[in-house]
């Protein structure tokens, strides 16, 4: 699909390269937006979602794509910036908030899509974030979305103008299996995308961390196939 010029609506996708952000996007696509896709450099380990997050923008036609680097590897904080080893066949749900969060990360990410919005005089931002088969992190929760809405029409000169921001999570109250059944009605290509936390020499998935145990249960529970796994 080409990409959009000055469409009437638009919106600020936060595009990871994974299959929840591309779902998203794809939604937002499908009810008329013209996205305009911010993928965040943040010093991850598995850069290798970048790459992904280029191949998903594309899919999706975007208006533009930025990449922004903002290394919060300097905090540390997080394994997957770093600060130690991915868990490997843990159980999901289990001992509360796991070592992969990383501090404020969609406080950041969405602050950063919010001054992009601003300047772009758009009012939504789309997330992927999904409350009911993640791993555990607090940034994820409804409560926390409709809470940054808040923040945003006081934190911005177009909020004091009257304006209202809206965080479009159309994912957040979907199963995994739900989602991926979502985005293949919408005839998305999900060996785009990239979820690993901690990929395989050549970006292959190592099916054992929290993000490859949660993708294989969606997938399963929705009687697809996974092209990354399955070579489909």
């Amino acid at each position: 699909m080409p990409a959009a010029s000055e469409p009437e609506r638009r919106a600020v996708v936060l595009l990871s390269g994974g299959l929840d952000s591309y779902t998203a996007g794809a939604i937002a696509r499908a009810e008329g937006f013209g996205l305009y896709a911010l993928t965040v450099a943040y010093g991850q380990r598995h850069r290798v979602e970048l790459e992904a997050a280029r191949r998903v923008a594309r899919a999706l036609g975007v208006v533009r794509h930025v990449e922004l680097p903002l290394d919060l590897a300097a905090f540390g904080g997080s394994v997957l910036t770093g600060a130690g080893d991915v868990p490997r066949d843990r159980a999901i749900g289990e001992g509360g908030i796991p070592t992969t969060y990383v501090p404020a990360r969609n406080t950041v990410f969405l602050s950063l899509a919010l001054a992009w919005a601003e300047t772009l005089g758009a009012s939504d931002i789309v997330i992927g974030v999904n409350a009911v088969d993640y791993s555990g992190y607090p940034d994820c929760r409804p409560e926390f979305i409709r809470a940054f809405e808040s923040l945003a029409a006081l934190a911005t000169k177009a909020g004091a103008g009257g304006a209202r921001f809206r965080v479009l999570a159309p994912l957040a109250s979907l199963s995994k299996a739900d989602i991926i059944r979502r985005g293949l009605a919408l005839g998305l290509d999900y060996g785009l995308t990239h979820s690993c936390y901690d990929p395989r020499p050549g970006g292959r998935p190592c099916g054992r961390c929290d993000s490859c145990v949660l993708r294989a249960k969606g997938f399963a529970e929705a009687g697809a196939r996974d092209p990354l796994v399955d070579g489909a």
